[in-house]
């Protein structure tokens, strides 16, 4: 997705963690260790709906700022890793927001997943739509 900021300027906007609330559907963010910055620092989210949800603890893993953050999700919900990429573009930069998600609770994960795979993505569209709408 495209956002009309510049690379360094879209990279302070999606590393602010706690920014991050405003954008992301249902979920709250804060960092945790290291100012949630660098190798080792440390973020977590709180996703919600209705008084029912789940933290995902999560450790930067990689940390080439402007350009990308890799984070691994520790918890028992969410694991997996999470990838931000930002670069250049003819009208100030791209975003990328990629999840290499491993499903909770083994085989029934597995096979649950073909179902619940549509709804983590909308939530994932319309989290960037509305990081767009933030930024304009």
């Amino acid at each position: 997705m495209e956002l009309g900021l510049a690379p360094e300027a879209a990279w302070a906007v999606v590393m602010d963690w706690e920014r991050q609330s405003r954008w992301m559907v249902f979920t709250r963010v804060w960092a945790t260790a290291n100012d949630g910055a660098g190798v080792g620092g440390g973020v977590a989210a709180r996703t919600s709906v209705g008084g029912v949800g789940f933290t995902d603890d999560m450790v930067i893993t990689h940390w080439d700022p402007p350009r990308e953050c890799t984070v691994k999700h520790l918890g028992k919900i969410v694991r997996g890793t999470g990838t931000f990429t930002v670069g250049p573009a003819k009208n100030g930069s791209t975003f990328t927001w990629s999840e290499d998600v491993v499903p909770p609770l083994g085989r029934l994960g597995t096979l649950a997943w073909p179902v619940v795979r549509p709804a983590f993505e909308l939530m994932m569209r319309i989290s960037l739509r509305r990081l767009v709408e933030e930024v304009q």
